[in-house]
């Protein structure tokens, strides 16, 4: 008689009920996390999107109620003969379009770019509509300053000024602030006690010059630069560069717009998107500039922090959704590096400064 054998044991383990039931709850956990961390961050971006909202909403009511003050104030100007009280007057508008654009400085990082646009439109409209009236109220000025600028170039050697002056294209605030004018081949220095004293300042029609600027002001106009190096503390206010050539400049300020500007290299710390119009080769990279009590300054202007807008460019003349080709970042290893300026105390071309 055969003896049965025992059936043939498996190697593999059997099946444990308990083990499978963990699997799927670990499953259906895992799911609920998923769904709320999904619901969680669409609740954040819900949340960030209503700040937008708001944030954009108060601008735009601060935004339209000093328009309507600056217009006032333009429409009614006080009727005298008086220069002192008509100055006074173009000043307080002057001081009024500054701080609207200063607010536009501070909120351009939630704007969108049509409220950006539409805003800074209108604050050119303004500062066009105050050069008017100077010109109105103040005739003899800007006849006299109009005089001086196109005396200079009937002499019969035309090298002595490497850029025609344009006058008529120059915003009165440009050409009436103190500055440095037609210098080449200079190294011209300043420093600023004291911003208010000073308020705007100008650099234009220089030519292969050094320029180094220590301290604070609230304004800055650069005009017709060409191969020149311009290195500046911190600007309260906007900076507004026009027609530049084959440039450095080391620049910090709340604003900063750039026109016409041609294998330029701009090393910035700013609040808000640097903004370029029908310019071309221009290159940027973040602010490089160190002096005694900078960092004092820097607190002062209310830009001691970096908030990386260096590289945060927009070109209003490039509507495309790709990047502009008209700028881009400079490389690491072609930058200048830390640069140290010291004060060389009043210097001839110092001294020379107008309206200082």
């Amino acid at each position: 008689m055969e003896e049965e054998l025992p059936p043939p044991q498996s190697d593999l383990p059997s099946p444990n009920p308990a083990s499978s039931i963990d699997a799927t709850l670990q499953k259906k956990h895992q799911a609920m996390l998923d769904r709320l961390s999904n619901r969680h961050q669409s609740r954040q971006k819900t949340a960030t999107t209503s700040t937008t909202i708001d944030s954009t909403a108060s601008f735009l009511s601060t935004f339209t109620e000093s328009k309507r003050s600056i217009e006032s104030q333009l429409n009614n100007s006080p009727n005298t003969p008086d220069p002192t009280l008509l100055k006074s007057h173009l000043a307080n508008i002057s001081s009024s379009i500054s701080s609207l654009e200063k607010l536009v400085a501070e909120s351009s990082y939630f704007l969108p770019s049509y409220e950006l646009r539409s805003s800074l439109k209108c604050i050119e409209n303004l500062k066009q509509s105050l050069e008017n009236l100077n010109s109105q109220l103040l005739p003899k000025k800007k006849f006299s300053f109009k005089n001086k600028s196109t005396s200079k170039p009937n002499p019969g050697n035309s090298n002595t000024n490497p850029i025609p002056p344009n006058p008529s294209h120059i915003p009165q605030s440009i050409r009436d602030s103190p500055g440095i004018r037609n210098k080449e081949n200079q190294i011209l220095s300043k420093k600023f006690k004291n911003f208010k004293e000073i308020g705007e300042f100008t650099l234009s029609d220089l030519d292969s010059c050094e320029v180094r600027l220590i301290g604070c002001i609230n304004a800055l106009f650069v005009n017709r630069l060409r191969n020149c190096r311009v290195y500046t503390g911190p600007v309260i206010g906007s900076i507004l560069l026009e027609e530049v050539e084959n440039c450095v400049f080391v620049l910090a300020s709340h604003q900063i717009r750039i026109h016409n500007a041609k294998s330029c290299d701009f090393y910035l710390r700013v609040r808000s998107r640097p903004i370029i119009e029908d310019c071309g080769g221009v290159r940027f990279a973040p602010y490089c500039l160190r002096y005694v009590g900078i960092e004092e300054d820097l607190t002062k202007a209310g830009l001691e922090e970096e908030k990386e807008n260096w590289g945060n460019v927009d070109d209003f003349k490039w509507l495309r959704a790709v990047k502009s080709p008209n700028w881009s970042v400079l490389e690491e290893s072609e930058r200048i590096g830390c640069l140290e300026i010291e004060d060389s105390g009043s210097t001839e071309a110092e001294m020379e400064i107008e309206g200082v």
